[in-house]
C-alpha cells in the first residue's frame, strides 16, 4: 500500500489533491452533524449572530478557498505549504458548498426541499475529485515498467470508454446514472441503451416524431421516480437531516 501511494500519489503530485479531497469530506460531514445538532438545540453549538445578522458558514468557506487557493498556487504541487494549502482549500469547499443552495437561490433555503442540491453538489464534486485522484497518471512519474505503463493504459482506455458511454447517459437525462458510470464499469453502458427521460436532450432531438417513444419513456420515468423517489429522499435526510415540511 505504501509503495502504490508512492507511485501513485505522491511522487506525481497528487498527494495535496488527496488532502483536499479528504478535508473536504470531513468538513461537509462534521458541518452537517453540527447544523442539525443546532437545529435540534443539542450540544453547545449555536449559530453566529453578531448584532443580530446570522453569519452563515459559507463566509469563513469563502475565506478559507481564497488563502488555500491562492496559497496552492504559490506553493506548487509538492511540500508542507503544498498540503496545508490544500486542507485549508479542502475545508473551505466543504463549508461553501454545504450551502451550495443557499447561494444558487440567494435566500436560506438550508432545511428546504431546494437545499437538497446542496448535498447531490457535494456528491457530485467528491466523486468527480476521486475520479480524478485514482485516475494512474503516467506523467509525473519516472521508469515506469512495461506491467505499469501497460497497465495504465487499460486504465485511461477504460476510462475513456466510460467516459464517453457517460456522455450518453446524460443526454438521455440521467447524470446520477452518469456520474456513477464514469466510475464504474458497464452502468453507464445500461443507462445509454435504455430510453431518454422525457424533457431530456436526447428525447427532445430523437422521439420528437416518435409518439410511442415519447409514451413508454413518459410511463417508464414515472415507474422509476414511484419507485426510487422515497428511498432517494431517506438517503437525503439520513445524510443531511429532513427538509421542513
Amino acid at each position: 500500500m505504501g509503495h502504490w501511494l508512492a507511485r501513485n500519489i505522491v511522487e506525481p503530485g497528487k498527494l495535496p489533491l488527496l488532502l483536499a479531497l479528504t478535508a473536504f469530506v470531513l468538513t461537509f460531514l462534521v458541518t452537517r452533524v453540527i447544523t442539525r445538532l443546532i437545529r435540534a438545540g443539542k450540544g453547545p453549538f449555536r449559530n453566529i449572530r453578531p448584532g443580530g445578522m446570522h453569519v452563515h458558514h459559507v463566509v469563513p468557506g469563502v475565506v478559507l478557498m481564497v488563502v488555500g487557493g491562492f496559497g496552492a498556487v504559490a506553493e506548487g504541487r509538492h511540500g508542507f505549504g503544498a498540503s496545508a494549502a490544500a486542507v485549508l482549500f479542502g475545508m473551505g469547499a466543504g463549508l461553501v458548498l454545504d450551502e451550495f443552495a443557499l447561494v444558487l437561490h440567494l435566500d436560506d433555503v438550508y432545511w428546504t426541499e431546494q437545499g437538497r442540491k446542496s448535498v447531490e453538489i457535494v456528491v457530485l464534486t467528491a466523486a468527480l475529485v476521486a475520479l480524478v485522484l485514482l485516475g494512474f497518471s503516467p506523467f509525473g512519474v519516472n521508469e515506469l515498467t512495461p506491467d505499469e505503463l501497460q497497465n495504465r493504459t487499460i486504465v485511461v482506455t477504460n476510462t475513456l470508454v466510460n467516459f464517453l458511454l457517460a456522455l450518453f447517459a446524460l443526454a438521455k437525462g440521467k447524470p446520477r446514472l452518469a456520474l456513477i458510470g464514469a466510475v464504474v464499469p458497464l452502468v453507464a453502458i445500461v443507462a445509454a441503451v435504455r430510453l431518454a427521460r422525457p424533457g431530456s436532450p436526447w428525447a427532445r432531438r430523437f422521439y420528437r416524431h416518435r409518439p410511442r417513444a415519447r409514451r413508454r419513456a413518459r410511463v417508464r420515468a414515472y415507474r422509476h421516480d414511484a419507485r426510487w423517489s422515497a428511498v432517494r429522499h431517506r438517503v437525503h435526510d439520513l445524510v443531511a437531516g429532513a427538509p421542513d415540511r
